[in-house]
């Protein structure tokens, strides 16, 4: 049977100087260091038979996919479908001021950390990126997609698709900038997944979605 690859690329280190969860919010660009390892992400795909490139319609997604759909000499085509997870505390700081977990005014979020009852169910997210990855496979038959999307959506589809709970700790999640999870299809089958940090020299004092560094 026909072996097909779909690449879940996260994006690069964002602009953000306020340290905001910037969620779903326009206008948030890659920084200087995030357009670097978006450059390593498209060297690390360069002697792949990528025959398509999708992004997320944020423009940090966007920018990242460009970089890796000119090595190939293709168009990055948009899909709604890998957007960011939707988030109540869009817009301010985690752990900080009017988002922290110790105001009490917050605690009806954090009741159900399993949905989680303060953002886009885990669910939802698995069923939609999980389609335009179907989509992808099947518009690349027999060659390699990349799409470009988020942390949180790519990490519970990866534990969705290995049969693993989706209830999880962030702290834990296996997603760095720029990363590349890869899905090996046989047919319409999942195979196996790997993953590679192709811009993991960048990581020192970079900066992740919650405001939080990872190194």
């Amino acid at each position: 049977m026909t072996t097909t690859t779909v690449h879940l690329v996260r994006h690069g280190e964002v602009h953000n100087p306020e340290r905001l969860l910037y969620g779903r919010l326009p206008g948030y660009r890659l920084s200087e260091r995030g357009q670097q390892m978006a450059q390593k992400a498209a060297d690390h795909l360069a002697g792949s038979d990528v025959a398509l490139v999708r992004s997320s319609p944020m423009l940090r997604a966007q920018q990242t996919a460009a970089p890796i759909a000119a090595a190939h000499g293709l168009e990055v085509a948009t899909d709604q479908r890998i957007t960011e997870s939707g988030n109540h505390f869009e817009g301010r700081r985690m752990g900080h001021g009017s988002a922290k977990l110790g105001d009490p005014r917050n605690w009806r979020w954090f009741l159900n950390p399993l949905r989680p009852s303060w953002g886009e169910p885990y669910r939802e997210q698995v069923a939609r990126v999980t389609t335009a990855i179907h989509d992808a496979r099947a518009a690349a038959n027999g060659h390699e997609a990349v799409l470009v999307l988020h942390q949180l959506p790519i990490w519970v589809t990866r534990r969705s698709a290995e049969g693993k709970p989706l209830f999880h700790d962030p702290r834990r999640r296996r997603c760095g900038l720029c990363s590349v999870t890869s899905l090996r299809f046989v047919g319409p089958h999942l195979a196996d997944v790997s993953y590679a940090e192709p811009a993991a020299e960048l990581y020192a004092g970079a900066v992740d979605a919650t405001g939080g560094t990872l190194t």
